[in-house]
């Protein structure tokens, strides 16, 4: 599935909740508890996200020419934003993880969630992907 598809998907989902904005931040924190268990050991400095202001650490591995990606957080919000972004890159050839324009965020209205430092947050989370699928090609 293209990321395009993905990311409507993702609208999909969001738009039962009718912009409630309680059941909507219980939803993104429930996305964020149903991440794979991260391994302890991969919470390292290489793989933390700079720019961030929780904790959040992405790694990834290669497979058939798509990358498949991993991460964790210390903040809930901040976990269910990144297990989006994974939800939405793996599975992805680094070429359509750099041409993939971001447009959930806005059209879910998860933008409500996001003040200033996570916006910087999410950029950074973003970037580390885009970053990743650069030195993949």
């Amino acid at each position: 599935m293209n990321t395009t598809t993905i990311q409507q998907n993702i609208i999909e989902d969001f738009e039962i909740l009718e912009d409630d904005f309680e059941m909507t931040l219980n939803y993104l924190m429930e996305l964020g508890e149903k991440l794979e268990e991260y391994e302890e050991k991969n919470k390292t400095d290489e793989n933390i996200v700079k720019g961030c202001q929780s904790k959040v650490w992405l790694s990834y591995e290669s497979k058939d020419g798509k990358l498949f990606f991993s991460g964790d957080s210390n903040t809930s919000i901040t976990k269910g934003l990144l297990s989006l972004l994974i939800k939405v890159f793996s599975g992805q050839t680094p070429k359509d993880i750099l041409d993939t324009k971001l447009f959930f965020i806005n059209k879910t209205g998860l933008c409500r969630f996001i003040g200033t430092q996570r916006s910087n947050g999410l950029e950074a989370m973003e970037n580390k992907f885009k970053v990743i699928a650069l030195s993949s090609k």
